[in-house]
């Protein structure tokens, strides 16, 4: 029987069952490789230790200090016991404490001038920092066990991602169990790349990182580690659209004297440079005979709807159809009301006084009516329609095109690639794919979240786009600013503008508060109170009966009926209504030029990428904008931070970038925008951006080279652990 390769070995069988457990439970480390590649977060040197002065309260941290003091008192008249032990680093003093049968080891084992690592959850009480029943490890001559002397005798001590039940230090054990296994890791760089980049092998690295004697150990395996986690990404992405550049597509090209000339004849206004610059690398990719795969980013009113419709009727003209699908029906009626104004007549083909050069224009969602729905189905199958707007509606099976030749896909990241997929398998051949995202990414995301996508950008804001000023309104600590908030709000109505007014909940009835209580970010256990997010309904109430008594105020959100929704979006746009409260469901695509001011309640309740987007509502004509960000957060905490950027700059590629380093990487290749957990343990794709770029680089030219690898046995294997099953399916529907 074939032995198992030594990284694939299962940790149970070193570890044992407890220890493999916990591991696999809350660390997601199942074989021996996965150890290997878990590698320190930082390290500790002996005489330079984390400052006590600079512990976070409601973390877990690790901390190496010395004993400065021991005492026991009692409590209860004398029934129980508590054992204080003050430690101490040179920059700061911070108190342990162990109650009950919990004090004798530690008042045995931790006395005065001894040297111990501790572990535990930094809490406050009596207004001082303080671990509760820490586990240590002591360190130094004083140490009982031979081992952890040799383990902790090197200069630079590893400091490990733990978890409950698991120090840092019993990880460092358990990778000394695994360690020389490192030896049968197989490398997945070419020899060439690296002999030319000067890497170590990556036994070595591995060795290093774990283990490193000096600094310099630690700078080696890095440089290394991280640019395996490139390449191996990068190689993904590159086959990916490498087999892209493979499958047959229409060429579209559009007729001269077509829709496109008439709708660009009829434009009373100029295309930006930039939309010119864009336009023209879309109709090159469309010109040709496999499918584009194109991203189509900017910043948030930057007229992308103006570029992907262009691409549309390029299609039309050349015979085929076009089909944009949008993440909410809200966002697929505004499209579809956007798309039929910019036309006029040109969208009315076939019809009465409609142009003959027109094409007609189709919105399908799950809850039309049924004989809308049919006609719109006939439209689009007898190829009557050139264009369709549409939600997932437009995935169904019985969804059935003439001649699908371009597939517009708007808010990519709230769509599974799944049914970007299935709307691709309705072309004949697979239809042209243009994806556009409402906010921008940094260009390192792209070439890793996209990175199977050819990027365009959008960079300048049409003409005639006015600027907005943001604020933060910190309604606890100073309530007389919310009150200016709402005379804002009224002074800009009494000018004859519009306002919106968003919140984080509908608040139409008691399921709902108890899911958004669950749904309650981390970051709120930084507030002592911890009410409800602030509803729709609610707040509704609230100013109608008092600072905006008076004023049209209606409200809007998801689960109103459809057509309601229409309705109210409608009398809004008319300007039949001077306040509009409103869940995220304006986040994207509402164009009302007249609106010129924004409340956003309960603003750290966002994301940072959600709060620009939602800002970008207003500005939209020639009156300047204002958006105000109420929030309850002192000025301490990291939600207000946040805030506080997004006020700080208009910058959408800055904004990102600043999202991006609050909610660490996300999975790259998994469908979740964010989270702890990650593909990318050493790499981070802010912060290495010139490894990203040129590992791309690398990747392009071995593939092309080798498209299945097979000269590269080793980076084959790096590819199958990347990708397991379900990462290869994703990127596989890229």
């Amino acid at each position: 029987m074939d032995r198992v390769p030594a990284l694939e070995e299962p940790l149970k069988k070193l570890l044992g069952g407890p220890t493999a457990k916990v591991m696999a439970e809350h660390l997601d480390l199942h074989t021996v490789g996965d150890l290997l590649h878990h590698y320190p977060r930082r390290y500790e040197e002996r005489g330079q230790l984390t400052k006590l002065a600079e512990l976070p309260l409601d973390e877990d941290v690790t901390v190496v200090a010395q004993v400065a003091d021991a005492r026991v008192h009692t409590f209860n008249g004398g029934r129980g016991q508590r054992l204080e032990i003050t430690i101490t680093d040179g920059s700061g003093r911070l108190q342990l404490v162990f109650f009950g049968r919990g004090i004798h080891k530690p008042h045995k084992e931790l006395l005065p001038g001894s040297r111990a690592m501790f572990a535990g959850k930094v809490s406050m009480f009596n207004r001082r920092l303080q671990l509760a029943h820490p586990t240590y490890a002591k360190l130094g001559a004083d140490a009982d066990d031979e081992s952890d002397i040799d383990s902790w005798a090197g200069a630079l001590i590893p400091i490990y991602p733990a978890c409950k039940g698991l120090e840092s230090w019993k990880i460092a054990k358990a990778v000394d169990t695994v360690l020389p296994s490192a030896q049968e890791a197989i490398d997945p760089l070419p020899a060439t790349l690296r002999e030319g980049r000067g890497f170590v092998p990556l036994p070595e690295a591995l060795l290093k990182v774990h283990r490193p004697q000096t600094k310099a150990d630690i700078e080696d395996a890095r440089r290394r580690l991280k640019w395996d986690e490139a390449f191996v990404l990068q190689v993904a992405l590159a086959r990916r659209r490498f087999a892209d550049t493979q499958l047959p597509a229409v060429a579209r090209k559009p007729a001269p004297g077509g829709v496109l000339d008439s709708f660009d004849a009829k434009l009373p206004f100029t295309l930006t440079e930039g939309q010119r610059k864009v336009s023209g690398e879309i109709f090159d990719d469309l010109a040709t005979e496999h499918p584009m795969h194109r991203l189509l980013q900017g910043e948030v009113g930057s007229g992308k709807t103006m570029v992907a419709l262009r691409a549309m009727l390029a299609v039309v003209d050349s015979g085929g159809q076009a089909a944009m699908l949008a993440p909410t029906e809200v966002l697929a009626q505004q499209h579809h009301r956007s798309i039929t104004e910019m036309m006029g007549e040109l969208a009315e083909g076939g019809m009465l006084g409609g142009s003959e050069q027109g094409t007609k224009v189709v919105l399908l969602t799950g809850s039309m009516g049924m004989p809308a729905r049919r006609q719109a189905l006939l439209d689009l199958v007898t190829g009557e329609a050139g264009i369709v707007i549409g939600t997932h509606a437009l995935i169904e099976d019985k969804v059935q095109f003439h001649d699908l030749g371009l597939v517009v896909v708007d808010e990519q990241h709230r769509f599974g690639v799944e049914q970007r997929d299935a709307l691709r398998g309705k072309g004949k051949q697979p239809p042209h794919l243009l994806v556009m995202t409402a906010t921008p990414i940094p260009r390192t995301v792209a070439m890793t979240v996209f990175g199977d996508l050819e990027t365009s950008v959008l960079d300048q804001l049409p003409a005639g786009r006015s600027p907005i000023a943001s604020h933060v309104v910190p309604a606890q600590d100073k309530p007389h600013f919310l009150a200016r908030a709402w005379e804002r709000v009224r002074e800009e109505v009494d000018k004859g503008h519009q306002a919106y007014v968003v919140c984080p909940r509908i608040g139409d009835d008691e399921e709902e508060a108890k899911t958004a209580q669950g749904k309650k970010k981390a970051e709120e256990a930084e507030t002592a109170d911890k009410r409800p997010p602030l509803a729709v309904t609610e707040i509704a109430d609230q100013l109608r009966g008092g600072p905006l008594q008076g004023l049209r105020i209606e409200i809007l959100h998801g689960r109103m009926q459809p057509d309601d929704k229409d309705a109210v979006m409608r009398r809004y746009a008319a300007g039949e209504v001077d306040v509009l409260v409103a869940t995220t469901v304006i986040e994207v695509g509402v164009n009302v030029p007249n609106a010129t001011a924004m409340v956003i309640m309960d603003a750290d309740r966002f994301g940072v990428s959600q709060l620009h987007q939602l800002r970008g509502r207003v500005g939209r004509g020639s009156a300047p904008g204002l958006c105000l960000l109420v929030t309850d957060m002192p000025e301490a905490a990291a939600a207000r931070a946040r805030l506080d950027a997004v006020a700080s700059t208009l910058d959408g590629f800055e904004l990102s970038r600043i999202d991006l380093e609050q909610r660490r990487e996300g999975d790259v290749l998994g469908q979740a925008q964010s989270g702890v957990r990650s593909s990318l343990r050493m790499l981070t794709v802010i912060d290495d951006e010139e490894i990203i770029a040129a590992a791309r680089e690398e990747a392009v030219t071995v593939v092309a080279d080798d498209p299945d690898l097979e000269r590269l046995p080793g980076l084959r294997t790096a590819l199958d652990a990347l990708l397991d099953k379900d990462r290869e399916q994703y990127l596989d529907k890229g």
